[in-house]
């Protein structure tokens, strides 16, 4: 019967101790915004993927290779941090890209495993344009620390988001 009983306790403590050694799981954010300008017009501004200004946190983009597939650019932003990047897709005629993170301090960004799409959609002089992203929290075991998490990866990210989609807004816009 004591057997029996260790058994039990064994098999129960695996399983609980499988449920929490999952590890992290990947994260999907999407930020959209509405601009009074036609797309053309928006995709001037974000569309060339060696030029990174309209996000606010970028102090310079240098890279290699234009848009095409495969084109890579380091992002230094201000306070001297580093973002590399290497596009993946690139669509002019759809205005759409997407580009993976492939070196990046946690501490600069809390994602590991990074892939964003960015796309333009036009309605005449108003267009929509979307950035959406995946990617892993900045801490890729069991019990990451509060500023590694995933609610601090989403935090971060859509912060970004947020900040460049505006920028974009406002230089699209400015003139119209």
């Amino acid at each position: 019967m004591r057997f029996k009983t260790l058994a039990a306790v064994a098999a129960l403590a695996t399983v609980s101790f499988a449920a929490q050694a999952h590890g992290p799981t990947r994260q999907k954010v999407s930020q959209t915004i509405e601009i009074n300008a036609p797309a053309d017009k928006v995709w001037a501004v974000l569309g060339n993927f060696q030029d990174a200004s309209w996000i606010p946190v970028v102090e310079k983009t240098e890279g290699k290779g234009g848009n095409e597939v495969k084109a890579s650019r380091v992002l230094t932003l201000k306070g001297g941090a580093t973002v590399e990047e290497e596009l993946a897709k690139y669509d002019a005629e759809k205005k759409t890209y997407m580009y993976r993170i492939t070196k990046v301090d946690v501490k600069t960004l809390p994602v590991n495993d990074y892939s964003s799409t960015i796309e333009v959609e036009g309605d005449g002089a108003k267009s929509k344009v979307t950035w959406r992203g995946a990617f892993y929290r900045g801490y890729m075991n069991n019990d990451p620390p509060p500023d590694l998490n995933d609610d601090a990866s989403k935090a971060a990210v859509l912060g970004l988001y947020k900040a460049g989609l505006d920028n974009v807004k406002a230089k699209a816009e400015k003139g119209s």
